[in-house]
């Protein structure tokens, strides 16, 4: 997309082409993660990535910055990072032999931030990304200052079975639009890595798009259409997870589901959905597409109980059944 193109689905398709061609210069494998990373900026949302150290999750955030020429700054979350090393602070200056405040900004001030291993550092620092991701504005001595557009926090996240790790707090859990595992490469995957990365120097990145296509791609997700009856399978789908309630929620939910995702979660589920299908070339969403964008939507919204962790049912095990239950209504 160019200034003078025709903002239209080809055109966001054709950019997507671009970009996974550009990172595929470095990168291998990961095909669906860039994808949701993508769906996750055109719709304006977030993302968190779990998995173990080493599998170049730091890497893919900052290639993709660097094609799709964002602004990009990382933050190492350790314990004994403070709120202020991320959103700024003021600091008393002299000038003109007089003191006074300045506003030193934060690394948050960027298009694109990688907030590494987030879950390293203590709750109470961990929630000073919450402002920034839901108003897109930070707020320092009572002063409000926005965030760069488009503004993307893509978080890394180790497995809170490791030592020296803190749970995301469920509210906070609740700002990330997708939650996404990566696993370990495949075998032939793996060989190819070690021969890029042995024997010789990682090519440069060019980048493919500017700030303007992507602005005209959020646009565009927001103007797409939505049949009523995608929405309604997409509010149902989100439903399904909530124990209690009507009689006609699942088995599998009211056995082992303590609380399930809110009307947040529907809001991404067509959000995530009209994005992918502009990635397909669609203007419209269909069914597949809600389906494809709700395990990494409700995985991290579905908490389970006692009950689940006794039976070895995790959450996106029950988000897998529950998507392949609930069945779309007939008009």
């Amino acid at each position: 997309m160019t200034e003078t193109t025709e903002i239209t689905p080809r055109a966001v398709h054709d950019v997507y082409e671009k970009i996974t061609a550009e990172l595929g210069k470095i990168m291998v494998g990961q095909e669906q993660i860039i994808r949701l990373l993508l769906v996750s900026l055109f719709s304006r949302g977030h993302c968190l990535l779990i998995g173990v150290p080493g599998l170049a999750k730091t890497l893919l955030v900052r290639s993709l910055a660097e094609t799709l020429q964002l602004s990009f700054k990382r933050i190492q979350f350790t314990p004994d990072l403070m709120p202020s090393d991320i959103i700024g602070s003021e600091l008393l200056q002299e000038r003109d032999r007089k003191l006074e405040f300045e506003y030193v900004a934060g690394p948050v001030f960027a298009n694109l931030l990688l907030a590494d291993e987030i879950n390293r550092t203590p709750p109470k620092t961990q929630s000073a990304l919450l402002e920034a991701m839901q108003e897109h504005k930070v707020t320092v001595a009572g002063e409000s200052r926005a965030l760069p557009d488009p503004f993307l926090v893509v978080a890394t996240q180790n497995p809170i079975e490791q030592e020296g790790t803190y749970p995301l707090p469920e509210a906070q859990l609740d700002r990330f639009m997708f939650s996404l595992h990566l696993d370990y490469p495949a075998h032939s995957d793996e060989i190819e890595i070690v021969r890029r990365t042995t024997l010789r120097l990682p090519p440069s990145l060019t980048p493919v798009v500017t700030l303007q296509d992507i602005q005209a791609a959020q646009q565009l997700v927001l103007a797409a259409p939505v049949a009523d009856h995608i929405i309604d399978y997409a509010v149902r789908l989100a439903s399904s997870t909530r124990p209690g309630g009507n009689g006609t929620t699942p088995q599998i939910t009211r056995d082992f589901v303590e609380w399930g995702a809110g009307p947040r979660a529907s809001q991404y589920l067509i959000l995530g959905a009209k994005a992918l299908a502009l990635l397909k070339g669609k203007l419209a969403p269909e069914i597949e597409d809600v389906k494809e964008v709700a395990l990494p939507v409700l995985q991290h919204r579905v908490i389970t109980n006692y009950r689940a962790t006794g039976a070895n049912k995790k959450a996106r095990d029950i988000v897998t059944e529950l998507v392949g239950t609930v069945q779309e209504k007939n008009y």
